[in-house]
């Protein structure tokens, strides 16, 4: 028997989508191919793409709390803390109203960050903001829920 973590998105969603049409974008050529990676194959950098795409949303957010409850700050392709910003601000508020585990999850993340070392202010804005609402949601665009 195959683990989850052995399985792409297409196989534990049982939606293939198959390549991306010919005149794609990168990004949704790159969304495409890794719907079809091994869970457990998938980088921070691929974690980050696909949340900020809020594609495979509900197999994704556990892998990437796993990334960051050991690096908070882990670094895909862009800035050290691009996973966490992908995760506070692109997870939509429904989903951590359905797993209130895992928004417990990533506010002990949140918590266990000092906000003054941070070099980005964004990121900063956004965690005091979550902070504030009590990891009560995530943010979303610019609006909490």
């Amino acid at each position: 028997m195959t683990g989850a973590r052995e399985q792409s998105l297409e196989e534990l969603e049982g939606d293939a989508w198959g390549d991306a049409a010919a005149d794609a974008t990168g990004l949704i050529a790159t969304v495409h191919r890794l719907r079809r990676k091994p869970i457990g194959e998938l980088a921070v950098e691929d974690l980050r793409i696909m949340l900020g795409q809020q594609v495979g949303v509900p197999v994704l957010v556990p892998e990437a709390l796993a990334v960051l409850e050991h690096d908070p700050l882990a670094e895909g392709d862009c800035y050290p803390g691009d996973l966490l910003s992908a995760v506070v601000r692109r997870v939509p508020a429904e989903y951590w109203a359905a797993h209130p585990e895992e928004l417990t999850r990533l506010d002990v993340v949140v918590a266990g960050i000092d906000l003054d070392e941070l070099d980005d202010d964004k990121l900063a804005a956004d965690l005091t903001t979550f902070r504030s609402a009590g990891g009560h949601g995530a943010v979303s665009g610019a609006t909490w829920t």
